[in-house]
């Protein structure tokens, strides 16, 4: 059987990719302790990986606040890290890494952007994410390791943190409804973004591990269809029952690093053609998701490192 080394199964999107793993494969999901991505050295990194001997890394840990070195370091920094212990320790594994939709940066409005689209970054969090990205091709490219990386755009799901923007929607929402207020406000750009369900991305990383030759290197992973923010936040009001407004209000901090992108949107053709993918689950599921259930628990003592 297929053994996988999940790097992340806390966070929001390694929860349910360790639930869509767990039922088919052997997952090793190192705790914080025993594996930090963003203090750990090679040595220690591919003295792990020689003692677990996993088919496949999935690295799903990340982080989407702070500077940018905190960004380079959860993502970069550790992307490299990672390849050289890999190349070191399981040089025939395959290392699949979940990147980011923000490394395209600004496209033009109405297009499905592919993979092949020009990545130019507006923010320290695109950027980071990029030179992760350009390590790992860099790595396969050269024939040092077997690696692919899923450019995820936005994840819904359960588990939602409360720095995504539906996710603090959500809590926003249920703050009101304890509270019996008629009325929510926040700050919305006029944007529109590719939601896609978290489950979906799951599914995702288990047609990258099945894949014999994957033929690519770069994968997105999103719905297809540009949604107006405006419209998931109503979404979500609706699944949460809430008939009362929806107000415009102040922004988080990171507001401008939205603002930035004001169209994204998934050209998910070469994962349906290469990886046999594509979501299953619709926009309205997604946010009900995210309203009435709980985030997939992981195993006892199955934890990883960071969120997303």
């Amino acid at each position: 059987m297929t053994t996988v080394l999940l790097l992340g199964a806390t966070g929001f999107l390694g929860r349910h990719i360790l639930a869509r793993l767990d039922r088919h494969l052997t997952v090793r999901a190192p705790t914080r302790r025993e594996c930090d991505l963003v203090a750990t050295d090679v040595a220690a990194l591919a003295a792990l990986l020689r003692r677990e001997q996993p088919d496949v890394v999935v690295n799903a840990a990340g982080r989407i606040v702070g500077s940018a070195a905190d960004h380079l370091r959860a993502h970069a920094l550790a992307t490299a890290t990672l390849i050289e212990a890999m190349t070191l320790a399981v040089p025939s594994s395959r290392l699949i890494r979940i990147g980011s939709a923000a490394e395209y940066g600004r496209v033009p409005h109405g297009i499905a952007v592919g993979e092949e689209h020009p990545a130019v970054p507006v923010s320290e969090y695109g950027t980071s994410h990029l030179a992760a990205t350009r390590l790992a091709v860099l790595a396969a490219s050269t024939g040092r390791l077997d690696t692919m990386v899923l450019r995820v755009f936005n994840p819904i799901g359960s588990g939602m943190p409360v720095e995504n923007m539906l996710g603090r929607v959500s809590a926003l929402l249920r703050t009101a409804t304890q509270r019996g207020e008629r009325s929510v406000s926040l700050g919305l750009h006029d944007t529109y973004r590719d939601f896609v369900d978290a489950r979906d991305v799951a599914d995702a990383v288990w047609a990258a591990i099945s894949v014999r030759r994957p033929q690519a290197h770069v994968f997105n992973v999103g719905s297809g269809r540009a949604v107006p923010v405006r419209a998931a936040v109503r979404l979500l009001a609706d699944a949460a029952g809430f008939t009362g407004t929806v107000t415009d209000g102040s922004f988080p901090p990171d507001a401008a690093r939205s603002a930035a992108v004001p169209w994204m949107c998934a050209d998910i053709g070469r994962s349906a053609r290469l990886l046999g993918w594509s979501p299953r689950h619709s926009l309205a599921e997604a946010v009900a998701a995210l309203w009435t259930e709980q985030a997939p628990v992981p195993r006892a003592g199955q934890v990883g490192v960071g969120s997303r």
